[in-house]
């Protein structure tokens, strides 16, 4: 299959063109510099000019394609409004070039933002208001001729290389002398690793059902306050308690997610893929001390 994947040159997508080609797909990705397009090329991948708010180059791509990933965004958290609607924007012309060809269509979005306190499945549908829209913009190609279904990727998606939300703890940590939790810190984030991730997106272009709602978790829930008392040994700095406000007011946005509960079931994703995790969890990859050497 030929696959034009958006976001090839990304901590999770660079996994999941490595998993593509070693499956035997012709993998095309979208490079917006001459560095994206080296390391594509280095991967054995071809390369596709344009960025994500180039949308005649998103066409192109999607056209010239058997299937698509879409696993861009553009993770400008001050602005987070207008990366949503540029992601939104993205999908509705890939889905658009795709509508009655039954080729597949993958697109990347979060569990966050599911039910809280309880593990989320595959059936509870995001809350409303919530800004993002990939998920529903993604689905509504389904009826029309498009094997649209979605990923619903942990919010920590962890392993060498990682640049999300552990590392921007760990950051935190380092600069205000303490890791951080609210309250008792028995909230829970769900984790899955990037090579459990990439397994899943070739798992779901190959096998996943128009309308599939997937969810990229390996572990449903580690405790935040499990997450805090390893940077806290690791980088010799008290673990401290917060109030969810104090949190806020520090971190911002990764306050605000470092307060969820948001314990996550991938349970049917797991029987209807034929996925099962098999990489080692995040306090492992904490515990390694990779992370610590990296930041």
């Amino acid at each position: 299959m030929r696959v034009f994947i958006t976001g090839a040159t990304g901590f999770i997508g660079s996994a999941v063109v490595d998993e593509l080609i070693g499956a035997g797909h012709q993998v095309i990705g979208l490079a917006r510099s001459e560095a994206g397009a080296k390391q594509l090329s280095a991967a054995g991948a071809g390369v596709h000019r344009g960025s994500l708010e180039d949308l005649d180059a998103l066409k192109r791509g999607a056209a010239e394609s058997d299937g698509v990933l879409h696993l861009a965004f553009i993770h400008d958290f001050a602005n987070f409004g207008a990366s949503c609607e540029k992601d939104q924007a993205a999908i509705e012309v890939l889905g658009g070039v795709l509508v009655g060809s039954n080729r597949p269509l993958v697109v990347s979005t979060g569990v966050l933002g599911l039910a809280q306190g309880r593990p989320g499945t595959e059936e509870d549908v995001p809350a409303h208001g919530f800004p993002r829209k990939s998920e529903e913009t993604a689905l509504s190609f389904a009826p029309k001729g498009v094997r649209a279904s979605v990923i619903r990727l942990s919010p920590s998606v962890h392993g060498d290389g990682d640049h999300g939300f552990v590392p921007m703890l760990i950051n935190a940590a380092r600069d205000k002398g303490f890791a951080s939790y609210v309250g008792d810190g028995k909230n829970r984030w769900p984790t899955v690793h990037r090579l459990d991730a990439a397994r899943l997106y070739r798992l779901a272009l190959e096998k996943g059902t128009a309308g599939g709602r997937y969810h990229g978790v390996a572990e449903e829930g580690v405790p935040i306050r499990d997450i805090a008392e390893v940077i806290s040994k690791r980088l010799g700095v008290p673990a401290v308690s917060k109030s969810a406000e104090e949190v806020a007011a520090a971190l911002g946005l990764v306050g605000h997610v470092l307060a969820m509960d948001a314990p996550s079931s991938s349970t049917s994703t797991q029987e209807r893929l034929g996925w099962h995790p098999t990489q080692r969890g995040l306090i492992a990859d904490l515990e390694a001390g990779t992370y610590f050497d990296a930041t």
